[in-house]
């Protein structure tokens, strides 16, 4: 069933209100009244959307009325009917009563039909304009909210919170520092050893910065040749690279308005020194192949896996490209210099892990977590994460033991001897006796083994080539100790 649209006729001549329902009354809803205090109870009572209005009627003319509806109903389409064409009542009405139409006396049935119908099409293209403009306004607010939920969410995945360290942690003063740096729009120079994560940091600080909105990228300069550099960092115009068709738009466009990072700054050359200290200090740069020179309002970060005060006096790195992006300077301490923090690393590295690859565990045991500790990493993070990854894929029990752990960490372990243990470099370079160095290399092969083996002392003595009162012998020579059992036990077992 259609729903007819509603108009509402207003006129003090009978024959006129009439006359003007039975010319609408087949395509419309009409409601008629014969002075605006009716006309008023109507369009309380009801859901009209055009009126018909005479202009000259008794107690309230039809500007009046139409300007106390415009008030209270903005979206009804307004219509004067009059037998006058006095040029300021039109004027009056149109500023004051917001009238789209005016119709003369004698009208013509037809004329006042397509008048009804073209109001009621307003009508409808009104409502349909509010609606869409409120739903535009919600959509808006929606994709704020959305963006900003996106932010924050980057800024807890990304952020500062990413850098995991315990309440004493050695990196609890660069991150300090990192945050109070972050807001300040200038270039940031990380140095620390490969491994000790640099880019978490940038990462982060990019997200604390007032440049989170934005894009950030990040870029591992160490190995690159200077040609693929060149293109990733600068661009290329069309036919300047083999086998890119078009334009290739580098990191400097890309991260306009945004932050780029740059690793291992320290391995660049002499040319790439020179393109880049133009960036730094002009913010301008051309494309590979191009002539056009471009702009870029990019935040640079840089890491630096060596000392580049020690390269600028070898003269391997420029001193003005150091100062250009060393307005700020964090230094991140190596993996070694911050065991306190090795448990929540280990927990966190370990948690990843076990849903990367589907299999539960609970953590490290304490003897195992002390074996870790007490090796020195070279190869920081990354190195601790595949050692973790390593003893994950061989783990039988929930809970992982220090049989898991390589031998090389386990060797270099101190924790169960009084003797110290120093690595095989150290052994072999030091100053002693040949027996002697003979010796603290055959303790550390004996703790590696026992300590593989679960301290089973028939197992390990079958592996080494020793009876069990050999094997006893030489433990007690050295002072080598199951962890966790005095040397009475020692004895009893």
């Amino acid at each position: 069933m259609t729903i007819l649209p509603t108009l509402l006729l207003v006129d003090d001549e009978e024959h006129s209100l009439a006359a003007m329902r039975m010319a609408l009354e087949d395509d419309f809803e009409c409601l008629t009244a014969p002075n605006a205090d009716e006309a008023m109870r109507l369009m309380e009572e009801n859901f009209v959307q055009a009126i018909f209005c005479d202009h000259r009627m008794p107690g309230k003319t039809g500007v009046e009325f139409l300007v106390e509806v415009r008030e209270r109903w903005p979206e009804t389409v307004r219509i004067i009917i009059t037998g006058y064409t006095e040029t300021n009542d039109m004027i009056a009405a149109i500023n004051e009563a917001g009238i789209y139409q005016f119709l003369t006396k004698p009208w013509h049935p037809d004329q006042l039909v397509m008048a009804a119908k073209n109001a009621a099409q307003l009508f409808q293209l009104s409502r349909e304009h509010d609606r869409l403009s409120l739903e535009m306004r919600f959509m808006g607010k929606t994709a704020e909210n959305k963006i900003e939920t996106r932010r924050r969410a980057l800024r807890e995945g990304f952020g500062f919170e990413r850098i995991l360290r315990s309440a004493n942690s050695p990196m609890n003063a660069t991150v300090d520092l990192a945050r109070q740096v972050a807001s300040f729009d200038v270039p940031v120079l990380l140095t620390g050893e490969p491994g000790t994560g640099k880019d978490a940091m940038a990462r982060a600080m990019h997200y604390a910065s007032l440049r989170s909105d934005q894009s950030y990228y990040e870029i591992n300069c160490a190995g690159l040749p200077d040609d693929v550099f060149m293109v990733e960092l600068l661009g290329a115009k069309k036919g300047a690279v083999a086998g890119s068709p078009g334009n290739r738009i580098g990191l400097l466009q890309k991260a306009s308005r945004g932050t780029l990072f740059l690793n291992g700054v320290d391995t660049l050359s002499p040319q790439m020194q020179l393109i880049l200290l133009r960036v730094a200090t002009e913010g301008s740069f051309e494309p590979v192949g191009g002539t056009e020179t471009l702009t870029t309002n990019t935040r640079l970060m840089a890491g630096s896996h060596s000392d580049l005060a020690g390269s600028m006096m070898q003269g391997t790195f420029r001193k003005d490209l150091f100062y250009a992006l060393s307005a700020t300077e964090l230094a991140l301490p190596p993996l070694r210099a911050r065991m306190v923090d090795l448990e929540i690393l280990t927990q966190h590295i370990l948690s990843d892990l076990a849903s990367e690859h589907s299999k539960p565990v609970k953590g490290v045991t304490n003897l195992a977590l002390e074996f870790l500790g007490n090796y020195d990493w070279p190869g920081n993070l990354p190195e601790l994460g595949n050692e973790l990854t390593r003893m994950l894929i061989l783990a039988q029990e929930p809970e992982l033991g220090p049989e898991l752990i390589s031998r090389h960490i386990l060797q270099a372990d101190p924790s169960v001897t009084a003797r110290p243990d120093p690595g095989e470099a150290d052994v072999l370079a030091a100053e002693g006796t040949l027996k002697d160095r003979v010796e603290a290399i055959e303790a550390r092969i004996l703790r590696e083994t026992l300590t593989r083996l679960k301290w089973n002392k028939s197992r390990a003595a079958d592996e080494l080539g020793l009876s069990r009162v050999g094997l006893r012998s030489k433990l007690d020579r050295y002072g080598v100790q199951q962890p966790g059992k005095s040397a009475t036990a020692e004895e009893k077992d």
